[in-house]
């Protein structure tokens, strides 16, 4: 297994740092998104009544 290039995070302000790419932020965000995407259908198909693809009309 290869070492990673990429240096760690030290600072806690740069943890939320808006940055692109393959960076420790990027990935960080991009699981902020996703667990906020997932709360989302959750509640569309508690409150629907019907799964996400019904909800909007793809299935």
């Amino acid at each position: 297994m290869q070492p990673s290039n990429t240096p760690p995070i030290i600072n806690p302000e740069e943890r939320n740092a808006w940055k692109t790419g393959i960076t420790p932020q990027a990935e960080i965000w991009n699981g902020r998104l996703a667990m906020i995407g997932f709360v989302a259908a959750l509640l569309t198909e508690i409150l629907a009544n019907q799964g996400v693809l019904h909800f909007w009309g793809l299935m």
